[in-house]
């Protein structure tokens, strides 16, 4: 019971912080009005971890890469933590542990993408029907903008179904795809362990 405790603070403490590093990401990505209180927050609360690592990892065509790397290791770190509570320490002696755990860290930042988007369009949605001149519109709008664009045609009545039809295809690609990928590299895990 202790351990599962210990493991679902090191999975809910590593997502907050990744969601975070993804937020900074894609707000430099989207263009953010970054006076924005959400903005000024997601800065402050990362620049201590952000800002050293800039310093080693340079900028990649003009993406700030330290960030994605950043959120990318703490997945990984939280991953090797939740290992070891489960495992022994010498299961890290094999490669193939370390490839496992590197590539479902990488599936980890991806599902955290997905899911920061999926709520996005939700609080967008939401939003616009409720409070459609709320402050926080204009960085929502820069953040989901790229994805809604493609299926703004899908309106009914005036009512615009482009949110739902996004947030169908993020659910199926969550479904699918990304929960045969964790399978598989948990299966690969587990192999070794």
């Amino acid at each position: 019971m202790f351990f599962d405790t210990l493991r679902f603070l090191i999975h809910t403490l590593s997502g907050l912080f990744v969601l975070v590093l993804l937020l900074r990401f894609y707000l430099q990505v989207a263009r953010a009005p970054f006076k924005h209180p959400l903005c000024q927050f997601v800065m402050a609360a990362t620049n201590f971890a952000v800002l050293p690592l800039r310093k080693l990892v340079p900028a990649m065509r003009g993406y700030d890469s330290a960030t994605m790397l950043l959120a990318w290791l703490v997945s990984l770190l939280a991953n090797v933590l939740v290992t070891l509570l489960s495992s022994v320490p010498e299961v890290f002696t094999f490669p193939q542990v370390w490839v496992a755990l590197s590539l479902l860290s990488l599936l980890e930042v991806f599902k955290q993408s997905l899911t920061l988007l999926m709520g996005s369009v939700i609080v967008q949605a939401v939003l616009s029907w409720v409070s459609p001149y709320n402050p926080l519109m204009p960085v929502l709008d820069a953040l989901t903008r790229p994805f809604l664009r493609p299926f703004r045609k899908a309106n009914i009545g005036g009512v615009d179904l482009s949110p739902l039809v996004l947030f169908l295809i993020i659910q199926v690609i969550l479904m699918l795809p990304v929960r045969m990928l964790e399978a598989s590299f948990l299966t690969q895990l587990k192999v070794v362990l």
